[in-house]
């Protein structure tokens, strides 16, 4: 894969960057992921992991697998010092744009149904609502569902 379009500020994620990584995670999620979650993604092939720096220092990343024409958004994370300030919109069409060198065709994700800002990103990228996970995420009381949405890539 060229990776001459992807910007200055996404590089490969190593597992020396987990420690940060897992800083950032725990401070934006009630639920994070583990660094196990990580561990496995960093270790196997048909895992995109991406670190998102600004000045030097880690602000974010992008999980991505893409196989067999489809790419699934796995994670993607914005320090929440850095929120707001059009990041994820910007990293959410890098990783499109890394799931297209990679073949893909069409895009999925996951969103919590309570999480409306990241809602609204994905509807203005062009993502439609394609299915629903019953008690999809962990939440404070029991089970928050999830909203599967989809784009076309080509």
């Amino acid at each position: 894969m060229s990776t001459k379009r992807i910007l200055k500020f996404l590089r490969k994620m190593t597992v020396d960057d987990l420690p940060e990584v897992m800083n950032i995670e725990s401070d934006a999620y009630p639920y994070p992921w583990t660094q196990k979650n990580f561990e496995d993604c960093l270790n196997k092939n048909q895992y995109l992991c991406w670190i998102f720096e600004l000045d030097n220092k880690i602000s974010g990343y992008i999980v991505l697998s893409a196989a067999v024409g489809e790419a699934h958004i796995l994670n993607v994370c914005v320090h929440p010092k850095e929120q707001g300030n059009g990041w994820g919109r910007k990293i959410l069409r890098e990783a499109e744009w890394i799931a297209k060198q990679h073949q893909a065709e069409n895009c999925f994700l996951e969103v919590r149904a309570s999480n409306k800002v990241g809602l609204n990103l994905y509807i203005s990228e062009g993502y439609n609502e394609v299915g629903f996970r019953k008690a999809y995420y962990p939440a404070d009381k029991g089970r928050e569902d999830a909203i599967i949405m989809a784009k076309i890539l080509f």
